[in-house]
């Protein structure tokens, strides 16, 4: 026997002391690779492996799983062939990287990925009611240095946090069984292997991490409410399940697979090449399309205003993402379809948003003026709109990106069927230099507020409580754009002008139309008589006089205390100009006529009030409540 045979014959016998078949299926077979004890064994059987193969020739029947091949022999004398060597090692070293895989697995601390949901490439709004509450980004580099030590090809980015999911000295056995069975041609074998034992983990990170396996019907169907808590968790979720678990999976498989030949002989020349990145995918891709689809079953869903917000949230999570995702999967033809998944989701998300704020267009449009809102107060629809367009404004980096036209003429023009189309033809949107497609967006919803208001002040029958609905509206939306400083920069000066000429004119109008009638009570036109040689007061006439301006003073008191201005400001600069009208007015009158009341019968009905008396009454005015009853001193008294 020359020194080749005998080696061969030695590496036979070490291997053949380990045959997995005829081991028997008892649970307490001893492992080579336990990772205690003495490690000499193991190594005696991958040197015995490597001169196998150096030795034994090839053999064309010896392909298929080793475990079926070794087995199928009936017993280990069977297989003593040299060739039948390698199968029996195939099938033990296939039972002793499942056993090092799942053995020797570090618990995966959740508590630590948390931490990647602040990674964030993007500052998350501090100021917006509707962003994820999350914290600022984290400065420090948390990337793990682990992977310097095993190979500087992989490349870290600073976002990513690898963890270690199995200690060195596993991951290196790992690597060392698997580069012999690719040698001998199983490395599919391997993979699968990996794949079957890794994928259950990975999904269990997920689970722990909050990702539930919904389907898109599951997603379309929840609540709002549900559904905005369920992204604000799928955001963190997904920062640590992209950063963390999948690129620390993405980092083990590179270690144990790097440069080695998985395919097996028995691939068809039809099936898809596996490379070393297949056992990755084939562990993460289930767990990946789960993960990501959530955000595709939100981006196909139902459009609808109270959305936008947590949906451009999801956008900008899932772009502060694809960097990394890229790099974890596209760079592998068997993953790369889960890169282009995320990509394309991300589109759909950016047509959402640009569909839900057309449609918030078209809400604020088509609110129908059905009921006056009691007092003349502010609409609701004017609080909601304005408080909307601020957080427009919050969000305007991303929105600025996203919304790159004009609204349309069509959109302009509302939409087909419109009970106010007719009336729209006469609305323009005010062209402002160098404005953004989205300041002119939000410019076109308060004009299109201003038009819907409009609607809604006409249902009430007194003129004056429709110019004072106007005034208040109005006045509210000047100062939620002065509040807002990206709001005003937004609309720019020259609008706000406007509008702010627009509150100056319906306080006007409200002024005219409610006092004028009264004020002209204190004229003194119609109240001279002449005749012969001597002209007077008719006193009948200055009698019935005093009466009008009571009865319409005393209306008005009644009626508009019961009207409503909300802001402290308005409402006293409002009074103030009504005193500074009245009060002189009344005074002067008073003084010229007051004499000729007092010197005949009853002066107490015609000269009710003393100036002193309109001043605290006008206090009443806009608090929205019925007036109080005062203890008025009378003039004649």
């Amino acid at each position: 026997m020359d020194g080749s045979a005998a080696e061969l014959e030695a590496a036979e016998r070490v291997v053949m002391r380990w045959d997995s078949a005829s081991a028997g299926a008892g649970g307490d077979e001893p492992m080579l690779f336990d990772g205690a004890g003495d490690r000499a064994e193991a190594d005696r059987f991958l040197r015995a492996v490597d001169d196998l193969r150096r030795l034994a020739p090839p053999s064309p029947a010896a392909v298929g799983s080793p475990r079926r091949l070794s087995s199928s022999s009936g017993s280990s004398a069977a297989a003593a062939g040299g060739s039948g060597a390698v199968q029996v090692a195939m099938a033990r070293l296939e039972d002793e990287f499942r056993h090092v895989l799942s053995s020797r697995a570090l618990d995966l601390e959740i508590e630590a990925l948390a931490d990647l949901s602040s990674l964030s490439i993007n500052s998350d709004r501090s100021n917006s009611a509707s962003s994820a509450d999350l914290p600022a980004p984290d400065e420090e580099d948390s990337v793990s240095s682990s992977i310097g030590r095993r190979s500087s090809a992989y490349r870290s980015l600073r976002s990513i946090r690898e963890i270690d999911l199995l200690p060195d000295d596993a991951v290196a056995d790992l690597r060392a069984i698997a580069s012999r069975m690719a040698a001998a041609g199983y490395g599919r074998e391997c993979a699968q292997v990996y794949a079957s034992v890794r994928k259950p983990a990975v999904d269990a990170s997920l689970r722990r991490l909050g990702v539930e396996r919904l389907s898109i019907g599951d997603v379309q169907r929840l609540e709002w409410d549900a559904l905005e808590a369920k992204i604000r968790r799928w955001i963190r979720a997904a920062r640590a399940a992209v950063r963390g678990v999948f690129a620390s999976e993405r980092r083990l498989c590179f270690h144990i697979f790097h440069d080695l030949p998985i395919s097996s002989s028995t691939i068809s020349a039809a099936a898809a090449p596996a490379t070393h990145d297949t056992p990755f995918s084939e562990a993460v891709k289930g767990a990946a399309l789960q993960l990501f689809g959530f955000a595709e079953a939100i981006s196909i869903g139902r459009r609808s205003p109270e959305k936008l917000f947590k949906i451009i949230d999801l956008h900008d999570a899932l772009s502060d993402l694809l960097p990394d995702v890229s790099d974890i999967f596209a760079a592998s033809k068997a993953a790369e379809s889960i890169y282009v998944q995320a990509v394309e989701i991300r589109s759909r998300l950016a047509d959402a948003v640009r569909g839900i704020l057309s449609e918030f267009e078209n809400a604020v449009l088509r609110d129908p003026p059905k009921t006056a809102v009691p007092g003349g107060t502010i609409h609701p629809l004017t609080r909601y709109v304005m408080n909307y367009s601020s957080l427009i404004c919050d969000y305007k980096v991303t929105l600025s990106e996203l919304i790159i036209s004009r609204p349309s003429a069509s959109a302009r023009l509302a939409a087909e069927g419109n009970e106010l189309a007719p009336s729209l033809a006469d609305l323009e949107l005010p062209e402002l230099e160098n404005q953004l497609p989205l300041a002119s967006h939000i410019v076109w919803i308060i004009v299109v507020l201003e038009h819907n208001l409009e609607g809604k002040a006409a249902l009430y029958k007194d003129p004056a409580l429709s110019h004072l609905f106007m005034m208040n509206n109005v006045h509210y939306i000047v100062h939620k754009v002065k509040d807002s400083p990206d709001l005003w920069g937004m609309i720019g000066d020259d609008y706000l002008k406007r509008l702010t000429g627009k509150f100056t004119m319906a306080a006007t109008n409200y002024q005219r139309t409610s006092w004028l009638k009264i004020l002209n009570c204190l004229r003194d036109e119609g109240l001279h008589v002449s005749g012969g040689f001597s002209s007077g007061i008719s006193k009948s006439a200055l009698r019935e006089r005093f009466k009008s301006f009571n009865a319409a003073f005393e209306d008005a008191h009644r009626v508009q205390s019961g009207w409503c201005v909300p802001d402290n400001q308005l409402r006293e600069e409002l009074r103030i100009s009504i005193a500074e009208k009245l009060l002189p007015a009344y005074r002067s009158f008073l003084g010229r006529f007051r004499h000729h009341i007092e010197n005949g019968k009853h002066p107490e009905l015609y000269i009710k009030y003393s100036v002193e008396d309109l001043e605290i009454a006008v206090g009443d005015f806009f608090e929205g409540v019925p007036p109080t009853p005062h203890n008025r001193r009378r003039s004649h008294g």
